[in-house]
């Protein structure tokens, strides 16, 4: 039998920040361009997502940037770092990728990034991922979540057809982090304060008056919270796994390597919990 061929190593795009822009007092704009886009494409999910690479440890690598040869020469903790962004925009006629970051102050590393880069710059990035877009067909639509998801709920909305029903529910701070959105749906905005992050976000949409059809939903944001509303949809309403887009982008307690080192398994063990549950509850 013939020897299987390698997988080709993926190349990262290579990214000039073109210009900033503070958004709301936690949100950062943050739009790329240049040469290094002419073979990115992210125009057929709404939740496209891309992931920055961040130097680790002082390391400086190795020009053409490969992956794999810094894994095999680099030790483990100067390997680089990555950071999952959704893409808000992509301006495939002036390469022009538009991304969103949440920013607590000193806070992670792509926050403070974000906040400090300066046009000229230049950021490497793997990508894109993605697998959600609204279906034409649903008779409604559900999209739920807080400031992480803000960018691809916002994006889903906007690509919503001319007339299609949807609830929107998006979980911020406070309403100076409120966005405008180019939508005839209207967000509701909801204010976290001094709550648990994500107890507002099930509280709305358990209120929610669920009408007739078929629904095709988006939920993501914090873990703990997107559980809860997995359990709403999928063992309480019953709702099919194929119209529901639901993750967990982060959780509290944890930074991206920690969830993302974690996330399979988690997933699997809410998913064992709640079929369990629902199959039980079934017969």
């Amino acid at each position: 039998m013939a020897d299987r061929p390698g997988r080709k190593p993926r190349k990262p795009h290579s990214a000039q920040v073109v210009r900033t822009e503070r958004l709301t007092p936690h949100m950062q704009r943050v739009v790329l361009g240049g040469e290094g886009l002419a073979a990115f494409s992210a125009d057929t999910c709404t939740d496209h997502y891309v992931k920055l690479l961040f130097p680790s440890g002082g390391a400086t690598y190795p020009e053409p940037f490969d992956m794999e040869q810094i894994r095999a020469e680099f030790p483990r903790e100067q390997w680089p770092v990555t950071r999952t962004y959704t893409v808000r925009h992509w301006d495939a006629a002036l390469r022009e990728l538009t991304l969103d970051f949440v920013v607590h102050g000193d806070e992670g590393l792509a926050g403070p990034w974000a906040r400090d880069v300066r046009p000229g710059e230049t950021i490497l990035f793997m990508g894109p991922g993605g697998g959600y877009a609204p279906d034409p067909t649903a008779d409604w639509h559900l999209l739920a979540g807080d400031e992480s998801a803000l960018p691809a709920i916002a994006r889903s909305l906007e690509a919503l057809p001319e007339g299609a029903r949807a609830f929107a529910f998006v979980e911020v701070a406070g309403p100076e982090e409120e966005q405008k959105i180019d939508s005839a749906v209207e967000v509701v905005w909801l204010h976290r304060g001094d709550r648990p992050v994500g107890e507002a976000l099930v509280e709305a949409v358990r209120a929610l008056e669920f009408p007739a059809g078929r629904v095709h939903a988006f939920v993501h944001g914090e873990a703990g919270c997107v559980k809860e509303l997995r359990k709403l949809l999928r063992v309480e309403r019953q709702f099919p796994r194929e119209d529901l887009s639901i993750s967990g982008y982060w959780r509290l307690g944890h930074n991206e390597d920690g969830w993302q080192s974690s996330k399979r398994e988690w997933n699997a063990q809410v998913e064992a919990e709640q079929e369990g549950g629902s199959a039980a509850s079934a017969g």
